[in-house]
């Protein structure tokens, strides 16, 4: 007798997006019943992999499998309807509607081809919080109103109210306490009892053996291992195989000696509630400190409370020794502070303007007089600005989007060169950058470094943050576990700290 075809089949699955190819050639099986994981540094490829499970990306190339049939998922109502469901890690619930309405949202209850609302909708949703153990969630109460952990049992309960045989669960303990965590696997236990398959995607190594069958894990857009027994493969052999590199990362020689003197940035007891714990941390004149850690670790959240874009809950930040207004971006740049975000084209940028609209807009007092504008003197600064960097072309006065993503991401630097800015804040500095212009933006870090700025830098890349910091904290859960000049970490020692979550030494 022949054996049972795996529930889901995806075979050599490719997906490009202009200038990166986020999938090349990934195989995926996953049999009804099983918790299979899926592992990989940031920028693998998993999310490309779960929107295209998920018919929201549709494949360049490759075939996708039910039930062993071929089958097309051009849309997330296509693949629910044929049983695959998809809980993101950015819960996409409609806060100012009710428990039950979400649930139903799309599929409202029916009787004789009318919508039934009410005590039907708030009964099948009250029936589907019971078997996931929480009862006492209130139907007709609203979404907003909500904790994160009961915002994703709703988030359950709306999967569970279709026909579902699969559900992919992205970075679902993000946001849980170790109980709610005990619940979220009691649940995935019963699904699973019931023949449901689930794939769950985390960096928490030590839950995928809790409560994982199998692991593939994908780097660069590779499937670099498949089928991995979750329970028996070693630690260090999984970290390796999520950490070997295609590509050499050069980086500029450190100072011989770590830098002296008073910290220009001291940051003392600063917190978020939910998104850091109260943290520590100095950057003296031409060093560079890195935050390493993982999504949801608080790295992104720590930078921006230091710039003021998000208000401190406790503690304080001071510059020169004069603390900052918390929650005040005018008075951390009246500082000294300048920061690079993440999401440059979208928070950084000023994606229609001319590349010296986009260096000068921080300095525009410099240019103005009587409410004109000086021109002739705002180009002259910027193209000085750029030059410094060589920022490519050599011409200020194109758009800024018609440039690519590491002279844009120079375009930011030269804004706060200009500036003069004494604390330079670096969110995922290389992101959106090819190979042969990382090594470029990091000499230019190095060499601001050099020349006295204080330097914060996070980066999702371990590889980035050792090669140029000075110093490096590593963070797992909104807190510092291990804080230590960048010579003496490695890669494998920094995942271990971030994954297994290991007390500082």
């Amino acid at each position: 007798m022949a054996p049972e075809p795996p529930l889901l089949s995806m075979s050599g699955i490719t997906k490009s997006f202009p200038g990166v190819r986020a999938l090349d050639g990934v195989d995926l099986d996953v049999q009804a019943g099983e918790v299979h994981c899926l592992l990989g540094q940031n920028g693998a490829g998993k999310s490309t992999l779960i929107k295209v499970l998920a018919g929201a990306h549709q494949p360049d190339t490759g075939t996708i499998r039910w039930r062993g049939e071929d089958v097309t998922l051009r849309s997330p109502i296509a693949a629910m309807r044929l049983g695959i469901a998809t809980i993101y890690q950015e819960l996409d619930l409609v806060e100012h509607l009710s428990v039950a309405e979400n649930v139903h949202l799309g599929h409202e209850p029916t009787a004789a081809g009318f919508v039934v609302r009410g005590k039907t909708a708030k009964a099948s949703t009250a029936a589907l919080l019971k078997r996931l153990g929480h009862p006492e969630v209130d139907p007709g109460r609203l979404v907003g109103d909500l904790s994160a952990a009961q915002q994703q049992i709703v988030s359950m309960a709306r999967a569970l109210s279709h026909d579902v045989r699969l559900i992919v669960m992205d970075e679902p303990s993000a946001a849980l306490d170790p109980d709610e965590v005990d619940n979220l696997f009691r649940i995935v236990a019963d699904l699973t009892a019931d023949g449901v398959a689930v794939v769950y995607i985390s960096h928490r190594l030590e839950e995928i053996r809790r409560i994982g069958d199998r692991v593939t894990v994908l780097k660069d857009g590779r499937a670099v291992a498949g089928g991995l027994p979750a329970e028996s493969t070693p630690t260090r052999e999984v970290v390796a195989l999520m950490t070997g590199r295609n590509v050499e990362y050069v980086f500029p020689d450190r100072p011989a000696a770590p830098p002296v003197g008073e910290p220009v940035l001291r940051v003392q007891g600063l917190s978020r509630e939910g998104e850091f714990a109260p943290l520590d941390l100095d950057v003296r004149p031409g060093e560079i400190v890195g935050l390493a850690g993982l999504v949801g670790s608080g790295r992104s959240e720590i930078l921006e409370t230091v710039y003021g874009a998000r208000k401190a809950h406790t503690g304080q930040v001071l510059v020169d020794g004069r603390p900052l207004r918390p929650g005040s971006v005018r008075a951390a740049v009246r500082a000294g502070l300048g920061l690079a975000p993440e999401e440059r084209k979208a928070q950084g940028l000023l994606m229609l303007e001319s590349v010296t609209r986009n260096v000068s807009v921080s300095a525009m007092s410099r240019f103005s007089r009587g409410g004109w504008i000086d021109r002739g003197a705002e180009l002259g600064a910027a193209r000085k600005a750029t030059r410094e960097l060589s920022l490519r072309p050599d011409n200020p006065s194109v758009p800024v989007r018609t440039l690519s993503g590491g002279n844009q991401q120079k375009a930011v630097l030269a804004r706060w060169l200009l500036r003069g800015c004494r604390v330079l804040l670096l969110d995922e500095p290389t992101r959106g950058v090819d190979v042969g212009a990382r090594a470029e933006l990091y000499a230019v870090i190095r060499r601001l470094a050099d020349e006295g700025l204080a330097v914060l830098l996070v980066s999702s890349e371990v590889p980035e943050v050792l090669g140029l910091a000075d110093r490096v904290l590593v963070l797992r859960e909104g807190r510092v576990v291990h804080e230590a000049p960048a010579r003496e970490l490695d890669e494998h020692r920094v995942l271990d700290l971030v994954m297994e979550g290991s007390p500082a030494s």
